[in-house]
């Protein structure tokens, strides 16, 4: 019998270093229907997730490329490639995408954070599953380029790129912190 779950939740980390295979598509449905059970105040399924694998990895780091160029037009070559290289880091990439909503309870931040939930689910699945990844975000998912090139609206946010794979490497060893430095009694 596997771990519980909360113990699987208190041991997740990030992997830095992904490598092939990534999930099969049995085993990424699971992940993505965990990722749809996030909270979801009045159904308004404030979410889209972009699939980027394959070649499309190499357009993203086209776009990541021609992103930093317009930010910095004096990159070396060297600084290029790693802009060019960042999406081949794993075998697979979901961007996940806040859709907001105009609603009268709901406010956008609420939407924002519940596909960050999502992103966070797809995690601790990947995880459960034997796989890795990690969320990376930065000034890329607040660049303009990147959310044309990815085709994301003016109504909606970039939230995160998660990275998956299989990690390359042991996990890294993180010790517990002390829940007192975070949680205390309000009265």
């Amino acid at each position: 019998m596997g771990k519980p779950f909360i113990d699987l939740m208190c041991q997740r980390v990030s992997f830095p270093k992904l490598t092939a295979p990534a999930p099969n598509a049995e085993e990424l449905e699971k992940v993505f229907q965990a990722a749809l059970r996030a909270p979801d105040h009045k159904q308004l399924k404030p979410w889209r997730y972009l699939i980027i694998e394959g070649d499309a990895r190499n357009k993203l780091g086209q776009i990541f490329r021609d992103a930093a160029l317009q930010d910095q037009t004096d990159l070396n070559e060297t600084q290029l490639n790693k802009y060019l290289a960042m999406p081949l880091r794993a075998p697979m990439i979901i961007v996940g995408i806040s859709t907001n909503q105009s609603h009268p309870k709901v406010p956008v931040h609420e939407q924002v954070l519940s596909c960050g939930v999502g992103i966070a689910y797809m995690l601790l699945g990947l995880q459960a599953l034997g796989y890795g990844g990690i969320w990376r975000t930065g000034p890329l998912a607040e660049h303009s380029h990147i959310k044309t090139g990815l085709r994301i609206e003016p109504h909606e946010t970039l939230v995160g790129f998660l990275y998956l794979g299989t990690p390359q490497g042991a996990a890294k060893n993180i010790s517990p912190l002390n829940s007192k430095d975070y949680f205390q009694l309000w009265s």
